[in-house]
């Protein structure tokens, strides 16, 4: 499982991460314990360039857990309601 995780991560479709503000800030912002504050992970995720893409990626691959693309599980789980 390690090395489909390596692999994933150097994959050319994952290169936008490189460039993602939470790679060089760390996942404790946007992996909040329950019932913790997800506004700084949005503060960040609002300058980021790569938001968009990051976003994008969470909902093709139906990310359920932290903040992706600006948004927290909840506000991602809704987005996939109204767009059906």
């Amino acid at each position: 499982m390690h090395i489909d995780t390596i692999a994933m991560i150097t994959s050319p479709d994952l290169a936008w991460q490189e460039e993602a503000l939470c790679a060089q800030t760390g996942a404790d912002f946007f992996f909040p314990e329950p019932g913790s504050s997800v506004r700084e992970a949005k503060r960040i995720c609002g300058m980021c360039p790569i938001r968009s893409a990051c976003l994008e990626y969470a909902l093709d691959n139906d990310e359920r857990f932290g903040v992706w693309g600006g948004l927290s599980e909840k506000e991602r789980l809704e987005l996939r309601r109204t767009s059906r």
